[in-house]
């Protein structure tokens, strides 16, 4: 018999604010933008897919989940993928200046 005593069980826990999300029927396209897609087209798609993100229930979860796991690609949680990528680097050099503040205090 197979020891499974080190597996680390049940990862449903994690997805389970996905079957509270406003998006979950309406499939990935509004979401997702297609290849090449720039301009206006891109963000009347992003408004859109914003606007249910606005009055999604689980926004904060999704929102959450996408800077945890770095999604590169779509509108989670109502953020673009430019738009978490801009609080990430915003993010770190807020970080990063913490660091050198208190680095300066020691010495």
């Amino acid at each position: 018999m197979t020891d499974v005593d080190r597996l680390p069980g049940a990862t449903h826990h994690f997805w389970e604010w996905q079957t509270g999300a406003a998006c979950r029927d309406l499939g990935s396209a509004r979401f997702f933008h297609p290849a090449g897609e720039r301009g206006e087209d891109r963000e009347e798609r992003d408004a859109a897919a914003k606007r249910v993100c606005a009055v999604c229930p689980v926004r904060a979860a999704c929102l959450d989940h996408a800077l945890r796991t770095r999604e590169p690609f779509g509108v989670w949680g109502g953020l673009t993928e430019e738009e978490r990528r801009s609080l990430r680097g915003r993010e770190l050099a807020g970080a990063g200046a913490g660091a050198g503040a208190t680095r300066g205090r020691r010495r």
